[in-house]
């Protein structure tokens, strides 16, 4: 039963596998089949497909094409749209230009770059006139709008800049904080913090519009035109702001024909012009130029310093006159000033012009400043010659001070006033070593030149008690002023204590001269009763001693005091403490013989005839008169 079934089921798995692969080769048949058809139909479609690629490339061209037209067209709208505006010009709405101008260089650039336009060169051509005629009339705009807001500064304004202190008076506009008042290093120092405010040469709202303008005109390759605009207007108008002041052209022959007062007037201001040219207008003048050219270096320091150079080289040619005319003494402190004043300023001018182009101008304000130096080195060099050679005839026929003396020894004392300007100069030629004593030895031998010209001055007198007295005076004069002033420190302490005993040595000579002549009438010695006249002895002080010659001596006393008395009383010692001593000197050396004769020999005389007519004074009126002496009374006065 078993082996059947297997039997059965085996046929059956047979039959079923053999439909199975009937039915398999049934579909590889079939599909073989499918196989081919479809070949048959791509191949039938290939033609439909390539069209269909081809339409839709012809789509996306189109696209293309319309989009870049599009494009093309937009540009040429917003060319037309730059043009309209470029044509109406930039006056009413200068910032709608700047733009315009803008765009029109988008545009060029664009079409550059589209080259496969057909008319992409016309275009080109086109817009290419078009921004030059912008920027022609970029051009014009800004020479307008810089003409119109440059104005020359009127001297108010400027002084109004100025700190209090220099600020001038409505009858000297120039002189103001220039003079020596003998305490010029304070007024100075006063002024080292002093605010100096540059007025707005342009007012500030006008200047972003001329900055706008400027770049344009740089872009557009026009560096050179605004540089001789901006040159040519700003130039004259800070020259004419200068004239305006009161700054002259003058030459060293127009210097040297002014009189002196004139002249000294012509300096003053001058000094007043220089601290207002340099902290007021260069300054102010660099800021518009900072300003206007922000970012153009190059443009904004030669526009600074073609603008400038005029100005300056009228500020500096005045001074150039002064330090090359001719020298004198009264030349020197103008140029101690004229010199200060550029010694100032220098921090500021290195400052202000410190860029390639401004070399030049640096290079001019340093010569003037070595030739000013020179020129009172010289000067004072000068001075100390004409000292020592001074041979005025001016007469002191009262043995006073001589006026050369007033006049070195105030110039002395206007030097200790620029001492400090006076170092810096010393160090511009000794190579900065020290100046202290160099001030000192200009000192001293301006004092030994004007030793040296009154010991020949009082060779002139034919009294030498006068010569003395004269030299005396003078010496005594110097040696009072230094005590007085700060030339004691330089000079020192054995200066002034060598000149004191010369004085004494003059004052002990005039005494030897003038009075020893009259103090041997009240002396004696060896005297005897050879002579006329009764020689009773009266004491024993008068015992052997004529009348007669008592008489004469006292008759021959009172001549020469007399005399004495008139012509002394005209002499003059101006110091009173000096007068005073040297009366005394004289009456402790006078009164006390004159008494002694008198009391030894008196009576001779008051015993005979007419007493009155040999003992015409007391020792009382002696001392009166003496106090008249060096008075320097006229001749009428001494004989009433």
């Amino acid at each position: 039963m078993g082996v059947d079934v297997l039997s059965e089921r085996a046929a059956m798995m047979r039959e079923a596998l053999q439909k199975s692969q009937s039915i398999t080769d049934t579909m590889v048949s079939t599909l073989g089949s499918f196989d081919h058809r479809l070949s048959a139909l791509e191949t039938a479609m290939r033609p439909t497909q390539i069209r269909t690629h081809a339409i839709r490339r012809a789509h996306e061209n189109i696209d293309k094409t319309s989009k870049a037209a599009e494009v093309i067209l937009a540009q040429f709208d917003l060319n037309r749209q730059a043009e309209a505006k470029i044509l109406k010009g930039p006056h009413e709405d200068l910032e709608g230009y700047l733009e315009a101008i803008e765009q029109l260089r988008s545009n060029i650039r664009f079409f550059s770059n589209n080259k496969s336009f057909k008319s992409s060169d016309g275009v080109l051509n086109q817009s290419n006139n078009l921004l030059a005629k912008a920027i022609a009339k970029l051009e014009d705009e800004f020479k307008q709008l810089l003409q119109s807001y440059s104005k020359p500064v009127e001297p108010e304004r400027l002084f109004e800049c100025l700190p209090s202190a220099l600020r001038p008076s409505s009858e000297s506009p120039g002189n103001q904080g220039n003079g020596k008042n003998g305490n010029s290093e304070n007024q100075n120092g006063n002024l080292e913090n002093a605010v100096y405010t540059p007025p707005a040469l342009i007012p500030p709202r006008i200047l972003p519009l001329l900055h706008n303008l400027a770049q344009q005109m740089v872009q557009a390759g026009h560096k050179l035109q605004l540089l001789k605009i901006y040159r040519d207007t700003r130039s004259s108008v800070l020259e004419e702001s200068i004239l305006k002041l009161g700054v002259e052209k003058l030459s060293k022959d127009d210097v040297q024909k002014m009189q002196w007062e004139v002249l000294e007037a012509k300096i003053g201001n001058w000094i007043h012009f220089m601290r207002i040219a340099v902290k007021l207008l260069f300054a102010g003048e660099r800021k518009v130029c900072d300003q206007m050219f922000e970012g153009i270096d190059s443009l904004r320091d030669q526009c600074f310093a073609d603008v400038t150079a005029s100005s300056v080289a009228v500020l500096l040619s005045f001074g150039d006159a002064i330090a090359k005319s001719k020298r004198s003494p009264e030349k020197l402190f103008v140029l101690l000033d004229m010199y200060e004043i550029m010694r100032e300023l220098h921090s500021e001018i290195e400052t202000l012009f410190n860029s390639k182009p401004c070399s030049e101008i640096r290079e001019s304000s340093m010569g003037l400043t070595k030739r000013l130096a020179q020129a009172a080195q010289e000067t004072c060099g000068d001075f100390e010659e004409a000292v020592e050679k001074d041979a005025t005839k001016t007469a002191v026929l009262d043995g006073t001070v001589h006026p050369l003396t007033s006049y070195v020894i105030n110039y002395v004392k206007f030097l200790f006033d620029y001492q400090s300007t006076l170092k810096q100069l010393f160090e511009e030629f000794e190579n900065g070593e020290q100046t202290h004593p160099q001030l000192a030895s200009v000192t001293m031998r301006i004092m030994q030149a004007l030793q040296t010209n009154l010991d020949g001055k009082s060779k002139q007198y034919k009294d030498p008690a006068l010569t003395h007295l004269f030299l005396m005076n003078n010496i005594h004069y110097m040696v009072r002023s230094v005590r007085r002033s700060e030339a004691k420190d330089l000079l020192g302490d054995d200066w002034v204590q060598r000149h004191r005993r010369i004085v004494q040595q003059h004052a002990n000579q005039y005494k030897r001269i003038a009075w020893a002549k009259i103090l041997q009438c009240l002396t004696i010695q060896g005297a005897n009763s050879s002579g006329g006249g009764s020689s009773a002895g009266v004491d024993g002080g008068s015992s052997g001693v004529s009348r007669a010659l008592v008489k004469d001596r006292l008759k021959t006393f009172n001549i020469q005091f007399e005399e004495l008395h008139q012509r002394q009383s005209q002499w003059t010692v101006p110091d009173s403490e000096l007068r005073e001593s040297l009366r005394l000197a004289v009456a402790e050396i006078l009164l006390p013989a004159y008494r002694s004769f008198i009391k030894r020999y008196g009576a001779l005389v008051e015993s005979g005839k007419n007493p009155m007519k040999y003992i015409r004074f007391s020792a009382e009126d002696l001392d009166r008169m003496l106090g008249e002496f060096f008075e320097g009374k006229t001749l009428n006065e001494s004989k009433r």
